[in-house]
């Protein structure tokens, strides 16, 4: 392959990763299918191509449904095992954000929500929400009718919206306020205070420190607040199994306010938080080391700052 070919496809690259993580929810995953694309590029004719952008982006939006299509895809997901992986706040993979679609649509909450849908309604939701196609530009890219694609458009959105009870956290200073609050009194035992601070309708998602074999899932706020004092609650324990005392910094996390778990400086586990109103009213907590990596490699990147708990 010319290098002037390498180039091209190296131009869109960041923008097939950003597809691809938003309709698979996994970096890992959005590598490999990019990568897939890169050769599907190396073998194909291109001279015959007459868009490279539109055919790159076809292929990787098909290589990524038949990864939701497979056995193996639809085992896991449905088996009530599977979380989004997260990632640290300006990973290029998070890309475009210029938009509120746009960036609501890379959330913990809509990535979780977009698995309630099926293969062609995520595809048709994430091109249309974070890319802005044209119903036609989707049509072609899925080899559907623009008709099919307004439908799909429409039932992804209203299964969204049902579900989707807030839209967003605010203001990021506001929300990091309260995320502080919160982690005050979930360490400190002041569960009045702590069930205070979450919605009526307040729901909590966790893989069991990556130990579970399905997910713990929570609802109500005595529940949650439950949960919580008990995940915070520092034991000799729970320092063994992280390997070591923990540091608890505040960050952001696929675009909502998080708490990051680090071990002499290693990831070991992250809780999201959306916060709507200056209560909290969902939080994301995974620990299972395989879907840390990509955000424990960006954390390795930057200055950690002063933690909020410095030896838990």
């Amino acid at each position: 392959m010319d290098s002037a070919a390498v180039d091209q496809f190296e131009a869109g690259r960041g923008r097939l990763a950003s597809l691809a993580y938003r309709l698979l929810g996994s970096a890992a995953d959005a590598e490999d299918a990019v990568q897939d694309t890169f050769l599907r590029w190396q073998a194909a004719d291109r001279e015959r191509i007459e868009v490279p952008e539109a055919w790159l982006t076809k292929v990787a939006t098909n290589l990524c449904l038949d990864r939701l299509r497979s056995a193996q895809a639809r085992h896991e997901r449905t088996a009530g095992a599977w979380l989004p992986e997260p990632l640290l706040d300006g990973d290029p993979m998070l890309g475009p954000a210029d938009t509120f679609e746009q960036r609501e649509s890379v959330t913990l909450a809509v990535l979780t929500l977009l698995e309630r849908l099926s293969p062609a309604e995520r595809a048709v939701y994430v091109l249309r929400e974070a890319f802005s196609y044209s119903h036609a530009e989707i049509a072609a890219i899925l080899d559907i009718t623009e008709s099919a694609s307004q439908q799909h458009a429409h039932r992804a959105r209203t299964r969204v919206a049902a579900e989707r009870r807030r839209g967003g956290a605010g203001d990021p200073a506001s929300a990091r306020r309260v995320v502080e609050e919160f982690l005050a009194a979930a360490t400190s035992g002041r569960t009045e205070r702590l069930v205070a601070l979450l919605t009526d309708d307040v729901t909590a998602v966790s893989d069991g420190a990556g130990l579970a074999r399905r997910l713990l899932r929570y609802r109500s706020r005595e529940r949650v607040a439950s949960f919580v004092r008990a995940g915070f609650t520092s034991t000799p324990a729970k320092r063994r199994l992280a390997g070591g005392s923990l540091a608890m910094h505040l960050a952001r996390v696929n675009g909502t306010p998080a708490v990051v778990a680090v071990v002499e400086g290693r990831v070991v586990g992250t809780v999201a938080f959306e916060v709507s109103d200056g209560k909290v009213g969902s939080l994301y907590g995974i620990a299972a080391t395989g879907r840390l990596a990509r955000l424990d490699e960006a954390w390795q990147r930057r200055d950690p700052g002063v933690p909020v708990i410095d030896a838990w």
